[in-house]
């Protein structure tokens, strides 16, 4: 794994971006400014939540905000994902139930819903132009023994009267300019202080940038600029593909799920056209370190895994045998894998006025734009973590990064042998 895993230079084409739009390659008129107020590195989801809640905040009136990119506006993971939004309210609340408590983890699981909410919200009231379909989700569970574990986990929160996980239920068998100075293909070498002015100086190759705060919405790449996040976050190179079918398909009318095992499984989301969105593919290509574990090269396809998808469909749901349906397109995507598995949002330890919000884990999409709410506020307003009301177990803490723990790493550690080489 690379100690300084900056994006690719280029990334391949991908579904979401096939048509790209006017702000993707847009700079603001006179440049890279010399100073700013807040910068923010990175702009894709999460950056841009952050640009939206700084400036619907007073207390951002009169501030300078500058978003630094690296590439295309939002040509990182968050154009190249499934589509999923999906809260998860029962296996990894169970999760974080047994390591933290049920407390802690009820709250992330009513975090995750209250921001598919924020976000509905959102769309609704701004008129974006964009795709959101508000749909139930189901997962399919085709291990006995992960089946069994999931079920005991979704009955202890059950009786313990977990409301989020109230909204799951289990059946088995049959059953564009706004005063931010945006500038894109503009990647930030390097991050240094400069203390008799207690500003923050950017690097970048368009000109240097003092800025007097900065939040790092840098997920995979956060390395690249912060030596101590090098196997904290940790870049995940993951696939994923468009299906298409020629005549009129059999109805999905939910997102989908499929657990194969605990380590193993594939998430799908049908779309308006009839198209369906498939990533996964994880049997294929976890056992090979290379493909995936520090990789940021999201111009390539896993190789191995490319003919995965083709006639998917077909293999895992009845009345699709013979629907013609085919791999229209793959793509491939960096996440940013935190090493304990949860987000690291807040304040940086031994950074004064630097804050992060990154490490999503592949589960960004129903955390993020909640957490750029708390964020903005902790950088406009100098609240507390603890007033942010974000999930206390996604604080980043000095206990966190002088941990030793990785969790990514043991993904790959406890495959069974038959699925390693």
């Amino acid at each position: 794994m690379t100690t300084k895993p900056f994006p690719h230079p280029r990334g391949g084409p991908s579904f979401w971006r096939s048509s790209p739009g006017e702000l993707d390659d847009y700079r603001s008129p006179g440049g890279v400014p010399s100073e700013t107020d807040i910068a923010i590195i990175g702009g894709g989801f999460s950056g841009d939540s952050l640009v939206t809640h700084l400036l619907s905040s007073s207390e951002a009136e009169g501030k300078s905000i500058l978003v630094l990119e690296a590439r295309e506006l939002c040509s990182g993971a968050t154009g190249r994902n499934g589509g999923h939004s999906k809260p998860d309210a029962y296996k990894m609340t169970s999760y974080l139930a047994s390591k933290f408590g049920l407390a802690a983890a009820a709250e992330v699981a009513d975090f995750e819903l209250a921001n598919i909410a924020a976000v509905e919200e959102f769309v609704r009231a701004s008129g974006a132009d964009c795709d959101f379909i508000l749909t139930r989700a189901v997962d399919v569970q085709l291990s006995e023994s992960d089946n069994a574990s999931l079920k005991a986990g979704y009955d202890r929160l059950i009786d313990a009267g977990v409301e989020s996980t109230k909204s799951v239920f289990y059946m088995h068998g049959k059953d564009a300019e706004t005063g931010i100075n945006l500038q894109t293909n503009t990647p930030v070498l390097s991050i240094s202080p400069r203390q008799e002015e207690r500003h923050w100086v950017l690097m970048t190759q368009r000109g240097i940038v003092r800025a007097k705060q900065v939040i790092m919405a840098t997920n995979a790449y956060t390395a690249a600029l912060l030596p101590e996040y090098h196997s904290k976050i940790i870049p995940y190179r993951a696939i994923c593909s468009r299906i298409v079918i020629p005549s009129t398909p059999p109805l999905l009318p939910n997102t989908y799920a499929i657990r194969f095992n605990e380590w193993d499984f594939d998430y799908l989301i049908p779309r308006p056209d009839g198209s369906i969105v498939v990533g996964g593919a994880r049997r294929i290509y976890l056992k090979r370190l290379e493909d995936w574990y520090g990789n940021v090269n999201d111009e390539d396809l896993i190789g191995r895994a490319h003919h995965y998808f083709d006639g998917y469909m077909q293999r895992h749901f009845r009345g699709w045998e013979n629907s013609n349906a085919r791999t229209d397109q793959v793509w491939t995507g960096i996440m940013g894998y935190s090493s304990d598995r949860l987000p690291r949002i807040g304040r940086i330890p031994g950074r004064d006025n630097m804050f992060i919000m990154s490490g999503f884990t592949g589960h960004g999409m129903p955390q993020v734009f909640l957490a750029a709410k708390g964020t903005a506020q902790m950088a406009l307003i100098g609240c507390s973590y603890a007033d942010s009301k974000l999930p206390r177990v996604f604080e980043e803490t000095q206990e966190r990064l002088s941990s030793t723990e990785n969790l990514v790493m043991d993904l790959y550690d406890k495959l069974p042998p038959d699925a390693k080489l």
